[in-house]
């Protein structure tokens, strides 16, 4: 099947090995590696296809140990970190998973708690609480906010990069300045912070403007526009609330959303997926931050996502180790694919939502042990992932007015969670438990229904019927999603003459 890797060697920069005893690996002591590369850009992997699974370095060799009797703390209350929990509820190794704050769904699984998720102080307080061996940081926010660095300043390991290699989505223009070092292919780019200035830097770019939010904007601060006041008007809001704007010259191609498990320079990439981030039917509408996602990708070819691990998340996890910013947990690129080649949009600093859902719907290893494994330097110690057949559609329903102020408050039917991850499944993202034992709608996002199938086609089709039995006054979905893959419409542009 298309888009799926096996490493089969590793560089040899120089290392210095640690070896340390670890509690929760059976029968041997962990090791850390620690690297000198002698210069920036240099990988420790080389990768080449195997059709069924992506493998890490040191494929190839039986794996030293395995994870065992580990109890989990997930940061968050979204569609995402349900599917993180109940992916960790399947891993034999795990004894217990504790979501914070979670939502509905999320309860009717696991053990909920109450938490300020953007706190560092109180999530590693929940943490020792609860007496957990690891902390996975769901959301964006928190990682920027140094969520991370707490929990591992109290001694418990976490998943989720330290705030300062979280600027990688946390700052679109340190990110740029962390691909223009490593060489890596990305948008040009300004950064305008003086409304004087809008103006003539927008006569610099076109026909089709992209204007961003340099902050986070939970995938919303993004304009894409072939009219040039609808740019200028959301830059000039942009610089009203005291945000610098970014503008980007437009990349062609079909998008790519891949997510890497990243431990310093040791780079395992995950099943490719696509996001539809347009709220209407054929791409129309505002941006949201996603109505939906599949996986794998028929039209992307082994050799396309070969060349994205090896020249753009490679590159840009030895620069961020030479800056002194070494980056472990979850490293999602998304790209472009155009006449040029793979092209990056932007970099996120965790899993993608809803792409996650998706993507872990077809996971077919621990998930426990590759996150433990990446949050203890390990990652290059543990056995390959590996991969279900088939295929995985996730379609979002969205409340009334999203992506605008979403109505909330509304009773939800239909909408139970098996957690078993058959062929298909209902993961709450924004929902709340009323009173009287209602389950309503509390956000804009307020589920993701998975279908999983053979292929696309049935994937979608068990997506869309369990979706037709769910009622949401007001709630609207798109009907599209990953039609134009079954259809066979998605097509990479012929490289530039």
């Amino acid at each position: 099947m298309p888009g799926r890797l096996r490493a089969v060697g590793e560089g040899r920069p120089d290392t210095a090995t640690v070896r340390r005893n670890s509690p929760r690996w059976s029968g041997c002591r962990a090791s850390t590696r620690l690297i000198h590369s002698p210069g920036r850009g240099r990988g420790r992997t080389l990768f080449r296809f195997a059709g069924s699974r992506v493998e890490p370095p040191g494929a190839g060799r039986r794996a030293r140990f395995k994870l065992s009797a580990v109890r989990v703390l997930v940061i968050g209350s979204g569609a995402r970190e349900h599917a993180l929990a109940l992916a960790l509820r399947r891993d034999p190794a795990v004894t217990a998973v504790s979501v914070a704050p979670g939502n509905a769904g999320i309860a009717q699984h696991v053990e909920v708690r109450a938490v300020d998720p953007s706190s560092g102080e109180e999530v590693a307080a929940l943490a020792k609480e609860l007496g957990v061996d690891l902390v996975v940081v769901g959301p964006e926010v928190p990682l920027v906010l140094g969520v991370a660095d707490a929990v591992r300043a109290a001694g418990i390991p976490a998943f989720g990069p330290s705030a300062a290699a979280a600027r990688i989505e946390g700052s679109k223009a340190f990110a740029k300045d962390v691909m223009n070092a490593a060489g890596v292919r990305t948008a040009h780019s300004e950064i305008v912070d003086h409304p004087g200035e809008l103006d003539a830097a927008l006569d610099r770019f076109g026909p089709t403007w992209v204007v961003k939010d340099d902050g986070l904007a939970a995938g919303k601060g993004v304009v894409v526009t072939a009219d040039r006041s609808i740019a200028r008007e959301h830059g000039a809001e942009l610089l009203e609330n005291g945000h610098p704007v970014l503008l980007e010259s437009f990349l062609d191609g079909p998008e790519v959303s891949l997510f890497c498990l990243v431990d310093g320079e040791t780079v395992v990439p995950l099943l490719p997926a696509q996001d539809h981030k347009r709220v209407g039917d054929g791409d129309t509408g505002p941006n949201t931050g996603g109505m939906g996602a599949y996986t794998p990708l028929p039209w992307l070819t082994d050799e396309t996502l070969q060349a994205i691990v090896d020249d753009v998340v490679k590159p840009v996890a030895a620069e961020m180790v030479w800056r002194g910013v070494p980056f472990s947990g979850l490293l999602y690129a998304g790209l472009a694919v155009g006449s040029s080649g793979p092209a990056v949009i932007e970099f996120n600093c965790r899993f993608g939502d809803p792409e996650t859902q998706a993507v872990l719907a077809m996971l077919d290893s621990p998930l426990g042990e590759l996150l433990y494994a990446t949050a203890t330097g390990t990652l290059g110690e543990v056995e390959a992932p590996r991969w279900k057949d088939g295929a995985a559609v996730t379609v979002v329903l969205a409340a009334e007015n999203y992506p605008g102020r979403p109505r909330s408050g509304d009773v939800i039917t239909g909408a139970e969670s098996s957690g078993t991850g058959t062929e298909s499944e209902v993961l709450h993202a924004g929902t709340a438990l009323r009173e009287d034992g209602s389950i309503v709608s509390a956000g804009g996002r307020v589920l993701a229904i998975i279908g999983q199938g053979a292929d696309l086609s049935e994937a979608r089709e068990n997506a869309y019927t369990r979706l037709a039995g769910i009622k949401l006054p007001g709630g609207h979905f798109r009907t599209d999603i990953a039609l134009a893959a079954v259809e066979g419409r998605i097509t990479v542009p012929e490289p530039a003459v």
